[in-house]
């Protein structure tokens, strides 16, 4: 047993809340992969390092390859004496620049990042025209403008608020689900110049929910895909292979509701 590992045995067992952010770019993802190169095996690396043993984090929900967080959200059980900030700069110190520990808080045992999430909301950012090389890794670019038809995908996103059963607007990947019924709280289009932010709020999200819904409007600002068919994948609900998944850059994950 490591030094480090003495001296934990001897200090009670915490649960740590922590809110993290990164780029996806170069990331697996959020879960942890064979190869090693998922953001939560990165975080259990370093928290090896400062325990001396493994220590499994948990979080809110997975984010796919190269999908970014400003806002994601995990928890884990671990014995330290010295305090959230110490615990804070001490993850910090050991992670690349593409990873950030935001804030680091004690939580009740009760507390469950993943089952204990009320709510998530993301964003997806679209911009028109070609983008430059600082933009083109976190947007999805070469949409032209004059093809989209912004009056029709406000009228679409209207009829996607609320609460629907979203299968034809989700992949699934052979994870059995109890219910395929999502609220959408909240699908916001904003477009300043030639750029245009979409913000989901749900109660949760299906398995590429947000990038398939962010498609679909596309889809029908483009005229390929019918505000009525929209409503018909809503009512079946079946996917039609006109709901384009829109690439993964494009999504940031920003805050977590509990």
């Amino acid at each position: 047993m490591s030094a480090a590992a003495k001296a934990e045995a001897e200090v009670a067992v915490r649960r740590w809340k922590v809110v993290c952010a990164y780029d996806g770019t170069t990331f697996g993802g959020w879960q942890s992969q064979p190869g090693g190169n998922a953001i939560q095996d990165v975080i259990e690396a370093r928290l090896a390092v400062i325990f001396g043993r493994v220590v499994r984090i948990h979080g809110s929900g997975r984010t796919d390859a190269g999908v970014h967080a400003r806002g994601q959200v995990f928890h884990c059980d671990a014995a330290w004496r010295h305090g959230a900030g110490k615990l804070h700069a001490a993850l910090r110190a050991g992670l690349p620049p593409t990873i950030q520990i935001r804030r680091v808080s004690e939580a009740a045992e009760t507390f469950h990042a993943r089952f204990g999430a009320k709510g998530k909301i993301y964003h997806y950012h679209l911009v028109l025209g070609e983008g430059d090389p600082f933009t083109r890794p976190y947007a999805w670019c070469g949409k032209r403008s004059r093809a989209l038809d912004f009056a029709a995908m406000e009228e679409a996103a209207a009829a996607l608020r609320g609460r629907h059963d979203f299968a034809g607007f989700a992949a699934f990947n052979g994870v059995e689900r109890e219910t395929t019924v999502r609220d959408l709280r909240r699908l916001e289009i904003k477009r300043r110049g030639r750029r245009v932010r979409f913000k989901f709020e749900a109660d949760g999200f299906l398995y590429k929910m947000v990038r398939s819904l962010t498609g679909a409007l596309v889809g029908v600002g483009e005229g390929r895909l019918a505000v009525a068919k929209v409503r018909e994948i809503l009512a079946t609900p079946v996917r039609t292979a006109k709901v384009v998944t829109a690439p993964p850059q494009g999504l940031f994950l920003e805050k977590v509701i509990f």
